[in-house]
């Protein structure tokens, strides 16, 4: 079972998870970080999660408004750096209560509905944590001939309540939050699987990079902002909102991109990833072409291996955010290929996060930062 409950705009979440003593602190970090819920638009536990785990690493931290997550490597360096991830997650709202106690949901960020029914749910109240449950009717009783398949008009929540006053009684309202109850786990000691890899483990990512910096006595040139933004899911919010107020001279964004190699996708319209085989470095118009070649130059320095992928239009992540801003920032993309987007099980290789981690900082290291970007001189 889990203890939670809901104070002001912070979700308070304690797992009953028992870490191993064997754990080390940065995988205890792990567990607890993408255990907690996070949905887009209330952020904030994990946002505190993910802060008290980096202050030690950072000089300095400062958050906004809505929830992003700043901390600071050379707050007084004029030349910036930003490394990037965002920090919610999918999830649902409440949008209607039947007079008979059923919740019909809408999204909140690209939720899938294929996958609900039969579906462990909280419910997140002002008064605490309400379980629920998606339900379906049993195979018994529907038609083979036209069997209905999950849409959004046919998708509920059951609590247990028997009417509408008894699920107001409980404290579930139009606008509650709902998220999965699915907590992170591994497969065959190689891969991670569980809810909200995308993207609270590049906010993990991101982290290490600042631990190791510490850890290593790395002493950058520049200042160093290890950004955790909030409300990508819904239009990438949080990064528009960081990057105007940090004004950044590069920006490196880490995300996710499909691992294309199981059953159902297609290489032909999705491209080639596979889980293991190292991060996916992206070209696009948003990319810019000089600072990917210096990522390419120092992966091929470390022997990290990569993946190449194309974006076309843009690359629907925080990258275009940054890119966009403030006149125009060098932008890259260090992606790391997923199995199952946007489900309970997404599932990402260990080896291939070391390598995300490692490739961040072997460019942090290599970077000159009187680099000239140009195109055209």
């Amino acid at each position: 079972m889990f203890s939670k409950g809901f104070i002001g705009s912070h979700f308070v979440t304690k797992n009953a998870i028992q870490f191993n003593l064997d754990m080390d602190t940065n995988e205890k970090f792990l567990y607890k970080y993408l255990n907690n819920a996070s949905p887009t638009g209330f952020e904030a536990s994990g946002q505190q999660i993910w802060l008290d785990y980096i202050k030690p690493f950072v000089d300095d931290y400062f958050t906004d408004p809505y929830g992003s997550a700043v901390g600071v490597i050379n707050p007084e360096a004029e030349f910036k750096v930003v490394i990037e991830a965002h920090a919610d997650e999918i999830s649902w709202f409440v949008n209607y209560i039947t007079p008979e106690g059923y919740i019909y949901v809408i999204r909140n960020g690209g939720s899938d509905h294929m996958i609900a029914p039969s579906m462990r749910v909280n419910i997140h109240t002002d008064k605490g944590v309400v379980p629920g449950v998606f339900g379906w009717p049993a195979i018994h009783v529907r038609d083979k001939a036209k069997e209905e398949t999950p849409k959004m008009d046919n998708i509920f929540i059951d609590i247990g309540a028997r009417s509408k006053d008894e699920v107001l009684e409980m404290g579930v309202h139009v606008g509650c939050v709902i998220t999965f109850q699915d907590e992170l786990t591994e497969l065959n000691k190689k891969f991670y699987s569980g809810r909200a890899l995308d993207n609270r483990i590049g906010g993990y990512m991101i982290a290490e990079v600042a631990r190791m910096l510490k850890e290593e006595n790395v002493k950058l040139p520049f200042g160093l902002y290890i950004v955790n933004a909030v409300q990508e899911e819904i239009g990438l919010r949080g990064a528009e909102m960081i990057a105007a107020r940090i004004k950044p001279d590069v920006a490196i964004i880490t995300d996710v991109c499909h691992d294309t190699t199981a059953p159902m996708y297609s290489k032909i319209a999705s491209g080639d990833y596979t889980a293991g085989k190292g991060p996916v470095l992206t070209c696009g118009a948003a990319v810019h072409k000089k600072l990917l070649d210096l990522i390419i130059a120092s992966a091929r320095k470390e022997e990290i291996p990569f993946q190449r992928s194309a974006s076309s239009r843009s690359t629907g992540t925080d990258t275009d955010a940054f890119a966009y801003s403030n006149g125009g920032v060098p932008a890259a993309l260090i992606s790391l290929p997923l199995k199952y987007m946007h489900t309970t099980v997404e599932t990402a290789s260990k080896e291939d996060i070391e390598n995300v981690i490692g490739l961040m900082l072997a460019f942090l290291k290599d970077f000159d930062q009187k680099f000239d970007f140009r195109y055209i001189k």
